[in-house]
């Protein structure tokens, strides 16, 4: 994927802070957050210093400077290639999809990811497969199996699914990194999200040090892994889109905590965590650099 808003004076692969609008739904009065219309929320993403959204108007992204990103979803094959041509007819630059559901069969399973490799070929419009919950992804031993068959797939990482999910930790974690090797080598996009081993989404707090959080080390790794495994492929102006997804505790995501009258509120401002996971991307993403242009091995 390039960067169409690139100047051209600098055509390295780069990282690109986006934002899920997701992060914008429902903000708490006393958030930093925008509201108001969707122009209002969409010109405050831009002053934040993001280059592109993910689930915003396609027009109104390319009149602000915005790069313009989708998201959907196949449960079953068949409807994919008419939904990519939509999607490619309106101008999104890419799509993040929730493929299945997970109880597929192995026959099923290669229907619809071969679907996604069609469509995405004969639109040519980029289609990455989330890890998530409740979709084909949502097992790690079958998704690399999934890689080793069609190793041409790519991947929105949503890593917190498998930390939470599976319980990554419980166990020899970095065997499992290990394991997961193929899939970072083919992630080409981020949903910024840091969950706990018991909660999917977690605030990382206004001002203490966000690697004092025990799970923050494993997503630098997974994340770092990531983007080495984008640079070592990546052409002049591609960008690997990092956008923090924080969705509102009415949907089961943002934990609920006693606020100072007592009364449930969510634990962290959103907005605020997003720019917080926008600064480790980037510091990953150094860190990915150097082991690239220093030649060291693996991720």
């Amino acid at each position: 994927m390039t960067d169409d808003l690139d100047d051209g004076i600098d055509d390295r692969p780069a990282l690109r802070r986006d934002l899920n609008m997701g992060t914008t739904w429902l903000l708490p009065e006393w958030s930093r957050g925008p509201r108001g219309a969707h122009r209002e929320v969409l010109e405050a993403v831009v002053a934040a210093g993001y280059r592109g959204a993910q689930g915003a108007d396609v027009a109104l992204c390319r009149e602000l400077g915005l790069a313009a990103t989708t998201f959907g979803t196949a449960r079953e094959p068949g409807g994919l290639d008419a939904l990519a041509a939509l999607w490619a007819d309106l101008g999104f630059e890419c799509a993040t999809l929730h493929l299945g559901t997970g109880f597929e069969d192995d026959d099923t399973a290669r229907r619809l990811v071969e679907e996604v490799l069609s469509a995405s070929e004969r639109h040519r419009i980029p289609l990455y497969v989330e890890t998530h919950r409740a979709t084909l992804t949502q097992d790690i031993w079958r998704t690399v199996g999934l890689v080793a068959e069609f190793p041409e797939l790519r991947f929105n990482g949503d890593f917190s699914h498998w930390y939470t999910g599976l319980e990554m930790t419980y166990g020899d974690v970095d065997a499992k990194l290990d394991f997961l090797q193929p899939v970072f080598e083919r992630t080409r996009f981020a949903h910024g999200r840091i969950g706990s081993s018991g909660c999917i989404q977690t605030d990382l707090g206004p001002d203490a040090d966000p690697d004092a959080h025990p799970s923050v080390p494993v997503f630098r790794e997974m994340w770092t892994r990531s983007m080495v495994g984008f640079l070592r492929t990546a052409a002049p102006g591609e960008v690997f889109p990092f956008a923090p997804e924080l969705l509102p505790a009415e949907i089961g995501y943002a934990r609920l905590v006693p606020g100072p009258d007592g009364e449930p509120r969510e634990e962290g401002d959103r907005w605020e965590q997003a720019l917080l996971l926008c600064r480790i991307a980037e510091e990953c993403f150094a860190a990915a650099q150097a082991i690239v242009t220093g030649g060291a091995p693996g991720g």
